[in-house]
């Protein structure tokens, strides 16, 4: 059987050069199928405001939502390691509270860890989880609970002042004790020396092949969405929005053509039980599961 991940093992993943793969899911089927494809990380992400409740933006996204979430992905891989945001406005709000809503996604989740947006404003935050036993994934370049703020999904890093602060704020994190930071859409060159300054491992998502490992959206490797958006640092694998989207409609064809259900798809019932419970009425059709033009066919005659 499979063992979940460690902290200490993704640190070794790193220090020995293995890549990390890393990807969202938000419910029991999606995070199964992850853990038998070998997935080594699952992030219960707050882009499922995005993907799965219908919101523009992750903002709406509550800690109920997470907690509920992540109690069903954590169902369907039990034996991967599973790290939960901790949504918008969770934390910055002082340490206790920080703390509370994190335990939340540990103890009623199911959670091995928490990912949190932001960089040396929150370190002292980070601290104190990391001191409670709750362990902590960063999270910077473009952070989406932040998004009105940057003005939009921008790339993150092209400027001198900026790449320091990046730099600043993964370090911070570091000391801090998080285990490991996400970088978000942070030029190639910039998440590079980010990654090779630190310990800990870092995870990319449109940041470049120099990360120790990557992460990407479910619904987007699998296209699953209607309308599909593309995306440029994302790599689609599967087309699951038409296949879907075919299916039912073959389905709803079928349904109106009356072809489903077929005598294959049906229950039948002994014709003396028939007679009993409803009286001679009823037809051999009806006990056998047969259309009309089916038991009379059988019979060898035909329908007036």
């Amino acid at each position: 059987m499979k063992q979940p991940l460690t902290i200490t093992k993704l640190k070794k993943m790193k220090q020995s050069g293995e890549p990390i793969s890393v990807l969202t899911a938000y419910d029991y089927p999606s995070a199964k199928l992850a853990e038998e494809a070998g997935i080594d990380v699952i992030l219960v992400g707050d882009s499922l405001g995005n993907v799965v409740l219908g919101y523009d933006t992750t903002i709406p996204v509550t800690l109920d939502d997470m907690v509920y979430h992540t109690r069903a992905t954590v169902r369907g891989a039990a034996n991967t390691f599973i790290v939960a945001d901790l949504p918008f406005m969770t934390y910055r709000l002082g340490k206790e509270t920080t703390l509370r809503n994190a335990a939340r996604l540990l103890q009623e989740g199911g959670a091995h860890a928490v990912k949190m947006e932001g960089g040396a404003e929150i370190a002292d935050e980070v601290a104190a989880l990391v001191k409670a036993g709750i362990p902590v994934m960063g999270h910077i370049g473009l952070t989406p609970q932040s998004v009105h703020q940057l003005g939009g999904y921008k790339v993150q890093g092209k400027l001198e002042a900026e790449a320091q602060q990046l730099i600043d704020d993964a370090k911070a994190l570091e000391a801090a004790g998080a285990f490991s930071i996400v970088l978000e859409l942070v030029t190639e060159p910039l998440a590079e020396a980010i990654s090779s300054s630190l310990s800990i491992p870092t995870i990319g998502i449109g940041a470049g092949r120099g990360c120790d490992g990557q992460v990407l959206v479910y619904h987007d490797i699998l296209q699953y969405a209607s309308p599909y958006r593309e995306k440029r640092f994302v790599k689609t694998y599967a087309d699951l929005g038409t296949t879907i989207r075919n299916a039912i409609g073959a389905y709803v064809s079928d349904v109106k053509s009356r072809e489903f259900p077929q005598q294959a798809h049906v229950f039948p019932m002994e014709q003396e039980l028939l007679r009993q419970l409803y009286g001679s009425g009823k037809s051999e059709a009806a006990a056998t599961g047969q259309t009309a033009p089916e038991a009379a066919e059988k019979k060898g005659g035909g329908v007036s």
